[in-house]
């Protein structure tokens, strides 16, 4: 098993874009064979800072995600929302 740890900037003016970011990549990561483990915003003080949890399988897996998931089009539009 492979675990991805992906960090993230939270803008306070978008938590909302941040929260539909989430819940779009938990079900597209899992129609790729992985398992998202959750999101992970700070626990005390003022932070700009969450952090994401994923697995796959094993590494060729994961490469595999990475592959398929670049012309697939709702994950661009996830790719998309995160950017904006």
């Amino acid at each position: 098993m492979i675990t991805i740890h992906l960090k993230y900037g939270i803008d306070p003016d978008h938590i909302e874009d941040f929260e539909e970011d989430g819940r779009r990549w938990v079900t597209l990561v899992n129609r790729f064979g992985g398992t998202r483990h959750g999101y992970f915003p700070p626990s005390e003080g003022d932070s700009d800072i969450a952090y994401a949890l994923f697995s796959f399988p094993g590494f060729a897996e994961y490469e595999r995600y990475r592959a398929d998931s670049v012309p697939d089009p709702e994950c661009r539009a996830a790719f998309e929302l995160a950017h904006r």
